[in-house]
């Protein structure tokens, strides 16, 4: 694999970890704020509604540019954004620079792209999930430590940390990225045509869908495991490792099992195991154990997911592979935005502990999109 994939996996890291730090550190920061849990959560909200609809302009604005600059650009919102953030007095203010981190997100589709050009389509799966793998890793390094931070020195330093290694991320993608990459900038330019094709429309479908059910708790991550299961702040920081790192494997399951069984039968086994865990949360009240094993599956198979759907994408029109994908992203941040207001409305009658069941409807839609992808003569396996 080349070797910049691995630099991309890191930024991805940083990105990751700026994306999701805040969702367990959401009662801390509420209370510094003077606002609700709820309301803190609408963070995310505000970062997920500038990926989706935000980043995809900016990268067709982009288009033209060499790709080494608008990755440049990409990362130098993002610095800003979290600079804002860390500053911010109140939550309107940190609304602003959620917004600004948002744009910025739209690295993780420039990446893409890049890898998607520079790789055989054999193991394209395997280096979408290498590049992806860095997402994994904020769930695993980044959540927790951010957290335990959050807890013991106030919520603006797990920020001011995603701060600095944001800005190392853009010192180290200007020295070794190379000025000049043979990778299509992204263009409204056919992508008309692209888009009205059913598989295209079903993968985001399906993104928006299942991002829905995962982010209707994940939103919440840190007070839904406090209601199942009462825990001490390092405990909940273990127990948000654990989970991260059950991401970590599913992406690279998720990659290997997409080039060896094909997209569409991988993911028909990740919905059915998403569906049945995210069932199974609220029944591990009062078990700990069986809390982290069931969140650690529930981890390992919806995390896994977005090999499978980028390599799918990629497939059906490796030209347009940058915007498609950025697009597939809006839909990604979209159903997080969704998740967390969805699941926010019904904190105050099912709780915190019942929040899961919230999203269940959403994994089975998700699972029946397959059914029309695998009716088509030209679907992968």
């Amino acid at each position: 694999m080349p070797p910049i994939l691995y630099l991309f996996m890191l930024t991805n890291l940083v990105i990751g970890t700026g994306a999701f730090v805040l969702t367990g550190i959401l009662h801390p920061m509420s209370q510094a704020l003077g606002i609700s849990v709820a309301a803190s959560g609408q963070a995310m909200t505000a970062y997920a509604v500038a990926s989706a609809f935000l980043a995809p302009l900016a990268i067709v604005a982009t288009g033209k540019w060499p790709r080494k600059r608008a990755i440049q650009l990409a990362l130098l919102l993002f610095v800003l954004g979290n600079v804002a953030c860390a500053l911010s007095p109140n939550l309107l203010t940190l609304l602003g620079g959620r917004v600004l981190m948002g744009v910025g997100s739209m690295f993780s589709a420039l990446a893409s792209g890049v890898v998607v050009a520079m790789v055989e389509p054999a193991k394209r799966a395997r280096a979408l999930a290498i590049s992806f793998l860095g997402i994994g890793l904020s769930y695993a390094i980044g959540l927790p430590l951010g957290t335990w931070l959050g807890f013991a020195y106030g919520w603006h330093a797990p920020i001011w940390l995603v701060a600095g290694f944001s800005v190392l991320a853009l010192i180290m993608l200007t020295l070794l990225l190379p000025a000049q990459i043979n990778a299509p900038g992204a263009s409204f330019a056919g992508l008309a045509e692209v888009a009205k094709r059913a598989p295209v429309q079903r993968v985001w479908l399906r993104t928006l869908l299942y991002f829905i059910a995962i982010f209707s708790v994940f939103s919440f991550a840190g007070p839904v495991l406090q209601a199942l299961n009462p825990m001490s702040t390092g405990q909940l920081s273990f127990t948000l490792l654990l989970f991260g790192l059950s991401g970590v494997v599913g992406t690279f399951v998720g990659g290997w099992a997409a080039d060896k069984f094909g997209p569409l039968a991988t993911l028909r086994v990740q919905l059915a195991v998403l569906i049945t865990t995210m069932v199974l949360v609220p029944l591990t009240a009062g078990s700990y154990g069986l809390c982290v094993v069931v969140f650690v599956v529930w981890g390992v198979a919806g995390f896994g997911m977005m090999a499978p759907q980028q390599s799918r994408l990629a497939s059906i029109a490796p030209q347009q592979a940058p915007l498609l994908l950025s697009l597939n992203g809006s839909m990604l941040y979209l159903g997080t935005a969704l998740g967390a207001a969805i699941s926010g409305s019904f904190i105050s009658s099912l709780g915190f502990t019942h929040l899961a069941w919230v999203g269940v409807p959403f994994g089975l839609a998700a699972l029946a999109t397959l059914w029309w992808d695998a009716k088509t003569p030209a679907a992968s396996k």
